[in-house]
């Protein structure tokens, strides 16, 4: 297993990320913002020049952490108000998501990025109504990807409606396509209410994962307080156990989230670096 990160929670200049990085033994780089940008609103040779920082640092890109499908399903269906919707400086609606589809692809092309991160749509009241609505796009976008010979990797994140492992594994046996993979990530599936242990890695064929989001936190009155890796309730050590016995191989990116000792975010994510890097040793 290859240790990354999403390159903005060390910093989103990418020349303090990528050192920072390679100091923390990190060997791959996910990238979502950039001089304080979103990926997609980059021009080709603000592209290039980041490329070029992170191949000086010995990084590889291995996915583009796109906002695709994080926006409103057009419908009539309520709304889920429980979280606060993230958007990395990405505010689209529906009808960007066509021209930010070919974007992503050119992009993750350009950076030599196999994977494409995408969401589900803000979660409704009702996420199961909007389920078949939700798989048929998921479809459409994996055709897209196969033409384009890439990986479309679905985030199960806590704000949208695929939410939990449990929800993640119904996509996958719904959409049996092989340009369709995902990114799980065990902190969201703890927010959006299921337990490490009810929701584990068994749920998912591990051939179908396309790389796993590492990030700790727990849960007051229904919503996240994000800790420094391995100090909340994900249980990394047992994750990072199953993952090796499933035979996983796919990279594992940081995803810090914990703001860290007097907000330095920076030295937050080298802290959950270390932490990473000697929980994976250790196991």
């Amino acid at each position: 297993m290859r240790l990354g990160a999403i390159t903005d929670e060390f910093s989103p200049d990418p020349e303090i990320a990528a050192a920072a990085m390679r100091a923390s033994g990190l060997e791959t780089a996910e990238l979502r913002v950039l001089w304080g940008r979103n990926i997609l609103d980059l021009n080709d040779s603000e592209l290039d020049r980041a490329l070029a920082i992170f191949s000086k640092q010995g990084l590889a890109i291995d996915s583009i952490a796109s906002p695709l499908f994080k926006c409103v399903l057009p419908g009539d269906a309520p709304l889920d108000r429980r979280f606060e919707r993230d958007v990395f400086n990405a505010a689209y609606d529906f009808a960007d998501q066509a021209r930010l589809t070919n974007r992503a692809f050119d992009i993750a092309h350009r950076c030599g990025a196999g994977i494409v991160r995408v969401f589900s749509f803000w979660r409704t009241a009702q996420p199961e109504a909007v389920f078949e609505r939700v798989v048929d796009l998921l479809m459409d976008l994996a055709e897209q990807a196969s033409d384009a010979g890439l990986t479309i990797g679905l985030e199960n994140e806590h704000a949208c409606n695929i939410a939990t492992t449990r929800e993640a594994a119904r996509v996958l046996a719904a959409l049996d396509h092989p340009n369709l993979k995902i990114v799980w990530d065990p902190a969201n599936a703890l927010v959006a209410g299921e337990s490490p242990e009810s929701g584990g890695l068994d749920l998912l064929p591990v051939e179908r994962i396309a790389h796993v989001h590492a990030k700790d936190c727990r849960v007051v009155d229904g919503l996240p307080q994000w800790v420094a890796f391995g100090a909340g309730d994900v249980g990394w050590r047992e994750q990072i156990q199953a993952l090796c016995q499933a035979k996983y191989t796919g990279d594992i990116n940081l995803e810090t989230h914990w703001t860290g000792p007097n907000g330095d975010k920076l030295e937050a994510s080298r802290i959950c670096a270390q932490q990473l890097r000697q929980t994976v040793a250790q196991t």
